[in-house]
């Protein structure tokens, strides 16, 4: 039986690690902090927008288990906020624990606290990777799903220094890339202006440090919008340097916009605590995720592996990727499936079995091709792209691939015959 290891623990890890185990591979998941999920400890969104048609034709391809396990831990379902329509809002902390005991239900072996620093290599190809208790764990084939934030030098050097937000490079150590310390030659994300990397877009305020009457709204509907008064505004340029540009809307500079994932997600990257504190409400406001929230967020895309549809790393022998190391496509739903593919392919190439693209007529394959186009080109790299929002969203409306009816998803992932394909053995 070959063995694949994936390397890092967020959704898209989790994702690769589960496709990797159903195909029938032994599987090894490495988590360089004491839990699984990364930003997803903090997101909390699903379903809104085109991830409605991503999440359904990934549980029609046979890859259903991480989206009905944030449906099974869901808040509040079916929300609208402004620009997005259908949304789920899963509770951050119920989650984690969910997709911990998926894992061990498939037979996953995971491995927290388990930070990987350095690789073994023979020829092209990995052997090893080497954690910083000196753990040595051999493979047949890897998964990167490192992502793309940290470590701290790269948030004092893009950002505003270090955020102290749920990624914790001080307390576990920062970001390691394998496809870097395998010599590929990975790329670097801008934003609008041309500066690298793009801030995480959403912060997490104490829910109990808010006035009851924005407490009771977010529990009772899932969304609170309160008018910000025009002298504690922020500058409209902070939206220019968002990760999750599909929240880059005016609407998310004259309003504070909340949403109640057990906390109260804040969407926005940053927001100075003495402006916050002026408006009604808010008196008390406290930040939960980054704690550095009056100054900035997480610098993300900074290192992107060079791929190709079947998200095979470009240069390594046997490596795979998946999540933001795939590219700058943004969120949980889009970290999922390509962290699925991902894991499908790896077995896929242990087996000396042909590899496989997710076809262009799903969203989903179409995304991870027009993405891996955009960031070849100038123009491409420095925008971000999401089935949720922005440039993505407007072509899925585009090609008539955003749809809510389920059983024209079906039908679609049928006529390309992917039905269950993500439940298949392939060994």
């Amino acid at each position: 039986m070959p063995k694949v290891v994936v390397v890092g623990g967020g959704w898209s890890g989790c994702a690769a690690a589960l496709a990797a185990k159903k195909a029938g591979a032994e599987v090894v998941l490495l988590e360089r902090t004491d839990m699984l999920l990364g930003t997803g400890l903090v997101g909390g969104i699903m379903r809104n927008n085109g991830r409605f048609t991503a999440a359904e034709e990934m549980i029609a391809m046979g890859a259903g288990e991480l989206f009905q396990v944030t449906d099974a831990v869901a808040r509040h379902k079916n929300v609208e906020f402004p620009g997005h329509k259908h949304a789920t809002l899963y509770d951050v902390a119920k989650v984690e624990p969910a997709v911990r005991r998926i894992l061990a239900e498939a037979g996953v072996e995971v491995h927290t606290r388990s930070r990987v620093r350095d690789i073994e290599m023979e020829g092209n190809r990995i052997t090893a990777v080497i954690t910083d208790n000196d753990e040595k764990f051999y493979g047949d084939v890897f998964v990167e799903c490192t992502g793309t934030a940290g470590p701290q030098s790269n948030c004092t050097k893009y950002g505003n220094g270090c955020a102290m937000c749920i990624i914790r490079c001080p307390s576990y150590g920062g970001r390691v890339s394998i496809a870097a310390k395998a010599g590929v030659k990975e790329m670097m994300a801008k934003k609008a202006d041309g500066t690298y990397g793009a801030m995480s877009g959403s912060c997490k305020l104490l829910k109990e440090s808010l006035s009851q009457e924005i407490v009771d709204k977010l529990n009772s509907t899932g969304v609170a919008v309160i008018p910000v008064p025009e002298e504690v505004r922020e500058d409209e340029n902070i939206l220019t340097k968002k990760a999750c540009q599909q929240y880059a809307l005016k609407e998310f500079i004259e309003n504070v916009v909340l949403l109640d994932t057990g906390h109260a997600k804040l969407m926005a990257p940053y927001f100075p605590l003495d402006q916050l504190r002026r408006i009604p409400g808010f008196e008390n406001a406290r930040f939960e995720d980054p704690y550095a929230g009056n100054i900035g967020n997480s610098i993300r895309y900074m290192a992107m592996s060079p791929r190709d549809n079947n998200l095979k790393t470009l240069g390594v022998e046997n490596l795979f990727c998946g999540g933001e190391k795939a590219g700058p496509l943004v969120g949980h739903t889009e970290a999922i499936c390509t962290g699925t593919l991902a894991g499908a392919n790896a077995v896929r190439y242990a087996a000396g079995v042909s590899l496989v693209e997710i076809p262009t007529d799903l969203a989903v394959g179409d995304a991870i091709a027009y993405v891996n186009e955009q960031m070849k080109t100038e123009e491409g790299i420095s925008k971000k792209y999401t089935f949720s929002g922005s440039v993505y969203f407007e072509r899925m409306k585009h090609l008539g691939l955003y749809t809510t009816d389920i059983e024209e998803i079906r039908n679609r992932v049928r006529k390309v015959g992917m039905i269950d394909f993500f439940n298949r053995k392939v060994i």
